[in-house]
């Protein structure tokens, strides 16, 4: 497979097309954003930590019948993936009151609640990426009746698989941010899986191993990405 030129730059990766018309080479950067790009910086080895992580999440999430963008892993850095046409929806999924849901809503962070809480946002930076529902949706034609309840679908599907994942490594998935894509006709999953995606607590400390360390000046960043890996791989 053979890389060739650029054609999207993201906050967190570059896109590439291959030799391959069906194909991208996806390469993870160390760059960190937070606040819509109003905060920015570096994260060492973050690019690794979440070309690995999300790498084998996909694999997993393949085998529980959620299907995705992933193909291989090329290097540290690099991933092969299905050339897919992102649709221009952040998918959240909330299992606990946290961040931007308890600031808008009043609450305090930490709340279990009894069903996980799906919402959507439209992905325009330059609009700061506003919630949406359904009915705007559709209005915007971004997806159709039937395509948004798939996603809301494989969404929960996702949030079963991964926070018995978590569970079973002493995290409890609080949150966590999806995109799909279309190829050939097909919905499917895409973007990342990592912690710069996801807050993840420890269950026994409720310690922050997730991106709200770089967002709150927390420190330790790096060292929380890489304690993620190190529990998957246990």
């Amino acid at each position: 497979m053979k890389k060739l030129d650029m054609v999207y730059e993201g906050k967190a990766k570059k896109v590439f097309r291959t030799d391959d018309k069906d194909k991208f080479v996806v390469q993870y950067k160390d760059d960190a954003t937070a606040g819509n790009g109003a905060k920015k910086g570096t994260i060492e080895d973050k690019g690794i930590v979440n070309n690995k992580m999300s790498a084998m999440l996909f694999e997993i999430l393949e085998k529980e019948g959620v299907p995705n963008h992933f193909e291989e892993l090329l290097s540290d850095r690099e991933q092969l993936v299905k050339a897919v046409k992102i649709i221009p929806l952040e998918v959240i999924v909330r299992n606990v009151s946290a961040g931007s849901f308890s600031k808008r809503y009043g609450v305090e962070e930490g709340i279990l609640f009894d069903n996980p809480v799906v919402e959507f946002s439209y992905k325009v930076d330059e609009l700061g990426d506003p919630l949406i529902n359904d009915s705007h949706i559709l209005a915007l034609k971004l997806a159709t009746e039937e395509e948004i309840e798939h996603i809301k679908g494989m969404a929960l599907r996702v949030n079963e698989v991964l926070s018995e994942l978590f569970l079973k490594k002493n995290l409890k998935l609080i949150d966590f941010k999806l995109e799909f894509g279309k190829y050939h006709g097909e919905t499917i999953l895409a973007d990342e899986i990592s912690p710069d995606t996801c807050r993840l607590w420890d269950t026994e400390t409720n310690e922050k191993l997730d991106k709200d360390r770089f967002r709150r000046d927390l420190g330790n960043i790096k060292e929380a990405y890489q304690e993620v890996m190190k529990r998957l791989e246990q």
